[in-house]
Formats: structure tokens, sequence, C-alpha cells
């Protein structure tokens, strides 16, 4: 049986006019995607998913984008999966595991989608982020949190351990710190995040805008070729050995140097003059 497909569709379509799914803005190379289920807190459904996936994979192929915000609106980040979209499926002949196999692989790719692509993806977070939009977070290259957010993987309290949110929250936090999380399920707060590793920067609700934007605005003025050199580099290198790592990061910088922002860049700075960036 296939899903993620058909009835992501049909919500994607039914939602379209005159609430989409997800809310794009690009100003100045910086494209903002909102998460807009605001009545369901953002939960995951397949209709959203699908519907963020799209935006992405948009968002890679198009040169105007240097660098992606991922919010979400009404009063939660986003709060999870959709668990009354799937307990509806507990009622087929294999009680949904076709189903549930199939979500959670379909938004596997998506998280897998935000780590490697070309763009960097920030995360403003305004208020509650939970199970797999507490993954979400962790899935971003960089996170900006109102003071008033709150974070939690709380899974276990419902006889669901957050399994997936584990692998990315697992690469975020200390080890100690990602299984507090997962195996008592308690809310933490902003700051703590902060201290966790989970968010870069906490600032209070009415500053979150600006201080979202104006990290994105400066990485998107960045050279973008290099942005994504680096950016895949650092996450292939995290899966490898010491030495591993050193040599294929030394083969990146050898064929950085031969790019031609690298060339402009170096240029510039020799002849005490502000790059050119094409």
């Amino acid at each position: 049986m296939t899903y993620l497909g058909a009835d992501a569709k049909v919500e994607t379509m039914n939602q379209q006019t005159p609430t989409p799914l997800v809310l794009t803005n690009l100003k100045d190379g910086v494209l903002t995607i909102t998460l807009n289920r605001p009545d369901a807190r953002n939960a995951l459904s397949e209709g959203l998913m699908l519907a963020l996936q799209l935006a992405l994979d948009e968002a890679a192929d198009d040169k105007s984008v240097r660098a992606i915000i991922l919010a979400g609106s009404g009063p939660a980040f986003c709060s999870g999966h959709d668990l009354k979209e799937m307990t509806s499926h507990r009622g087929e002949p294999d009680k949904g595991q076709a189903y549930f196999r199939a979500l959670f692989a379909q938004c596997t790719r998506m998280m897998e989608t935000i780590v490697r692509h070309p763009k960097p993806v920030i995360a403003k977070v305004h208020a509650m982020a939970t199970a797999s939009g507490c993954q979400l977070v962790a899935a971003c290259d960089l996170a900006v949190a109102a003071n008033t957010a709150r974070f939690a993987t709380p899974g276990v309290n419902i006889g669901l351990f957050c399994s997936t949110p584990m692998v990315v929250l697992s690469r975020n936090l200390a080890r100690k710190q990602a299984m507090e999380m997962l195996l008592t399920g308690d809310t933490i707060d902003a700051p703590q995040a902060k201290d966790w590793g989970l968010v870069n920067r906490v600032v209070p609700p009415e500053e979150l805008d600006q201080a979202t934007w104006a990290l994105a605005a400066q990485i998107a003025a960045k050279p973008t070729g290099t942005i994504k050199t680096g950016k895949v580099a650092f996450y292939h290198q995290l899966d490898l050995g010491l030495s591993a790592a050193h040599n294929y990061v030394c083969e990146v910088m050898t064929q950085n140097m031969l790019d031609a922002e690298a060339i402009e860049g170096i240029g510039a700075f020799i002849e005490k003059r502000a790059p050119n960036w094409t």
C-alpha cells in the first residue's frame, strides 16, 4: 500500500486556497518558509511534510536563495507528528504498519534534506518545539529562539519513544543531555537549550525576527559556492575518523582553492579591496 502521495497531495491541494500549508517569502536572498497549520500547532501531517519538502527542493535549485529561515505560525513552532492522522490508520489490516513505515521514511527524508541542503537553514523558534518539532530544530544548521520558547522530546510519556528525533538530537547535544531529554520527556527552556547546544542564540520575543534576519542576511552576503562547499564538508567529516576527516577536507580545500570565489576573495584580500562576488 502506498502512502505519502495520495493523501498528502489531497491535503495540500485542499489547503492551497485559502490556506497553504507553508508560506514562503523571499527577500534579499533570504527565503523564509513558515509552517502554516496554526490550529494544529503545526503538527507534521503528510500534507505539511510534502509541502515543506517541495519548498526545500525548489529552494535548492533557486540561485536567488542564499539562506533559508524556517519558522512556524500560531501558538507553537511545531508540535511533532499529527497523532490523530496517524491513529486513523490503525484500523487497516496491518494495523497501520505500512503507513507508519512510510510516514517515518518521509519525515527522515525531509530532515536529511535540511541537513544536506546546499543553502544554510536557520530555525526561528518562537514557541514550543516538541518531538519531531524539536527534531526539526536540531536538523537545521543554526537556530535562534525567543526566550519564551520551549523544547521537549516527550514521546516516552505516551509510549512512543522519540527514536527518530534522537538521531539529530544526539548529534547536537552531549550524550547524557540528549538521553535526559529522551528518557524523561521533560521540557527545557530556551536558555537551557542554548547551554546544551540545541540553539545558537536566545533573544526576547520582540527581537526574534530581527535577530534571525540579521544572522541569515550575514550568511547570505557570503559567496554561495563557498558556503555550499563548507556545509557539505562539515557534515561529511563528522562521520569520518580523524585521519580520514583530515584527508577529506584537505582535498576539499584543494578544490576550493581552484574555485573562482576563492581566487577573487584571496585576490581582494591581498589587494586590500572589497571582493566582487558574482
